[in-house]
This record gives structure tokens, sequence and C-alpha cells, in this order.
């Protein structure tokens, strides 16, 4: 059989495990692919870097574009960023008839849609199962092995550098901040952490996951997203008082005609699986109708499983049959509105530092009472003399916009001495 030429762009952790892994695995994957798979040129910043794959016979180029004009069958970008040379890569790969594939959420998450009008135009495929959640096979579960009854709702655990930091602060009682400096030390988070704790990193595998699971266009502006700086170990302790785990959840779901889509921290029961997804591990639960709810795990980034997904979709991608890159043709992904998520209903978490004296509860309930919260349970706590105390409830099921609605008021007091914290509680 013809084999399948391959060009690998960027040859970093995942590119270098991905380049090993085609070496040293050959006949095996070939096997599997019904044709060698042979890697006929490669593209990186730095020539004489030390990898984990040996590519000083592999045909070099100091231009990663020149990937596209080659005689290469699949182009592989492990480059990322959502413009410049990845981008423009991508685009000529595709427009060239070659097949793609990548891990680069961002550049799907903003350009999804016309690099899949592209891929159509000229019969190739582009494939991102790494992309979604590192190893977990997910893209695949959604758009192959869940489509029976449809997709009502996707929410997982996206990102493991945020899943890291919560896990090590409800087991150390540890603040965020001494966490974090700690994951940076490890390798779990990045000098810049910004993307990863302040959640957009999970909003650009949501929109993906999303656009996937509802027949959709990628729509990054429609997901709402908040991040865990802001998350303490007093909240953590309280969560697990109620019988909770806070974790960064992705959450898109059917409202409607509608989506809702939004990152946020939330608090998920200590017996459900999701809260059981520790460490760097990602997880993922679908919901898909009547056939059920689905639930994926596993390690969503790191040399060996986003190396295993990448070579998924090689192997996927000799096969030469082109397939719709979300799911159906591109021309017939649906254009649904963005919900408003403000008048999403769930329970709530509430924290309050205020200072004691008497009236501060009474005011804080009258203030939830006149949005229209009302009060499950609660706990109050004392603190030294002259100290603020912490009095923290849980709501009845309550829509978003009314929770806010109260707070606003509740912050106006002078005895309220920090920002109340709001935490959605999920099943």
């Amino acid at each position: 059989m013809k084999p399948l030429r391959i060009a690998i762009a960027g040859l970093g952790t995942v590119g270098g495990g991905v380049a090993r892994l085609l070496l040293l695995r050959a006949a095996e994957l070939a096997a599997r692919a019904g044709r060698p798979l042979e890697i006929v040129g490669v593209s990186a910043r730095d020539r004489k870097k030390r990898r984990a794959g040996d590519v000083s016979a592999i045909a070099w180029s100091d231009d990663p574009l020149a990937l596209a004009q080659s005689d290469a069958d699949v182009v592989v970008e492990l480059i990322g960023g959502e413009e410049g040379i990845a981008r423009q890569l991508v685009e000529a790969a595709l427009a060239n008839g070659k097949h793609v594939v990548t891990a680069n959420k961002a550049l799907l998450a903003k350009h999804g849609l016309a690099l899949a009008e592209l891929a159509e135009k000229n019969g190739v495929t582009l494939k991102f199962e790494a992309a979604a959640a590192g190893g977990i096979p997910i893209v695949k579960a959604l758009r192959e092995g869940l489509i029976a009854h449809g997709v009502d709702a996707v929410k997982g655990i996206l990102n493991g550098t945020c899943n890291y930091i919560l896990t090590e602060m409800e087991s150390s009682g540890r603040g965020f901040a001494e966490v974090l400096k700690e994951a940076q030390a490890k390798g779990y988070a990045e000098a810049d952490p910004a993307l990863d704790v302040g959640g957009g990193d999970t909003a650009h595998k949501l929109a993906l996951l999303s656009a996937i699971a509802f027949g959709t266009a990628p729509d990054l502006a429609a997901v709402a997203v908040e991040g865990i700086e802001h998350i303490t170990p007093d909240d953590i302790a309280f969560a697990s008082e109620f019988g909770f785990r806070i974790k960064l959840l992705g959450v898109a779901r059917r409202m409607g005609n509608k989506i809702d889509q939004k990152v946020h921290p939330a608090m998920v029961r200590v017996r459900s699986a999701l809260a059981n997804v520790s460490g760097a591990a990602n997880g993922v639960m679908v919901d898909a109708g009547e056939a059920g709810s689905f639930f994926f795990a596993g390690r969503g980034a790191g040399e060996a499983p986003t190396a295993s997904a990448v070579i998924a979709d090689i192997v996927e991608a000799a096969s030469g049959t082109p397939s719709p890159v979300f799911g159906r043709p591109a021309a017939s992904l649906a254009r649904l509105d963005a919900a408003d998520g403000k008048q999403a209903v769930s329970p709530w978490y509430l924290r309050f530092e205020v200072l004691d004296v008497p009236g501060v509860l009474a005011a804080i309930a009258g203030n939830l009472a006149e949005a229209g919260v009302s009060i499950e349970s609660m706990i109050q706590r004392g603190r030294a003399p002259g100290e603020p105390v912490a009095i923290v409830m849980i709501t009845h099921e309550t829509a978003q916009a009314s929770v806010e609605r109260a707070l606003k008021a509740i912050s106006a007091s002078d005895k309220v001495r920090a920002r109340p914290c709001m935490i959605p509680m999920e099943a």
C-alpha cells in the first residue's frame, strides 16, 4: 500500500511524542491504518534541540509553511495559537488538499467554521481529538457514538491546571496563590497561568465540544467565563461540610431552542463522578437524552495522552475518507442563539464576610427575600474580636439574575467587608 506521508509542524512535548510513536511503533500503527505511516517532513524553532523522537534523518523545514507545499498527505499542526503561523499553515494545508490534524483548541474555537468550510471545499478532513480533552476520546464519542438521541448537556473538568490547584487546596488547606506557585514549579502551570486559571482554556475546549454536541459552529463569544482565582480555602472547607467539592466546570446545555455555555467554579456532590476527578486529570459527563448519561475520564494533557489522540486522528485520516469537522456539513450547522445564562436555575452557595454586629444577618436575609432568593441552610462562624465573620448559605433553586440582584444590594452595606462569593451547585 502507498504510505501515508506525514509532516509535523511543532516538535515540543506533544510533537516530539508524536514523532517518537510514529517511529517506534511503525509496524503496529501501519497495521491499524491499513498502510505504512511515514514522516516526510518536520519543522520547529530550534533544529538542535534534543527531542523525544529522533528526527535527524527526516527532511527539515525552517519555515513551517513549506510543509503545506510538500508532498505530505497529512499536516500535523502542533505550533499553537489562534492566529499567526499556525492559522496560516492550517489554511494553506487545507487549501492544498492535505488532511490536517491539530491540537490547537484556540484556533478552532475562533476560526472553526471557516476552516471546516475550507476542508470540505477541498475534499479533506480536519481532525482535533487532542484539542478537546487530551487523551480522552470525547470528540469521537460525541461525533459518532452518541448521536441516536441527541445531546442535552455536556459538562466537564477540562483544564488539568485548575483541577490540580483545587485538589491540592482541598487536601492541604493552603491558599490559591501558594498552590499555584507549587503547580508552576512542578510544570502543571505555565509561567503566565492566566489562560488556565482564568477559565479561557476551558472556554476554548467547551466551544468545540458544544459545537459537536449540538451541531453548531463554535461560538467562543457566547461562552460566559469565570476563573478560580477568588476561591478560598474557606470556600473549599464549607463545600466539604455541605457534601460538595469545588471544581472548575465547562457546561453547555440546551435551554429550549437555545444553548447556554458557561465556564465557572461549581459545587459538585462528593459522590458524583466529576467530584472524584482529581489532580491534573480531566472528566466529561454527557447527557445523551434517552440513552442516559455517559462519563469519560483520563489524562487531559502531557506528551503521552495528547500524542495518543493525535496518532489516533492520523490513523483515521489514513482511510482517505473525509468526514465533517463538527459532525455534520458546515452548511448545515445550526445557528442556535445563545441562551440568557442568567436565567438558568440552580441552588447557590453564598459566602459573606461581615462585621459581627447586630442586624447584619437580618439585613442580608431581607435583601435575599426581596430578590426572591430562598435560603435552604446556613452556617455562621465566629472569629476573633474585631475580625469579620463568615456567613455561608445554601439557597433553594434560583435564577442567577435574582442572586446577583440580591448580592449587589448586600455589597452596598458598609458592614460587608469583602465581595460576596456565589457558586452554583451542580448535580
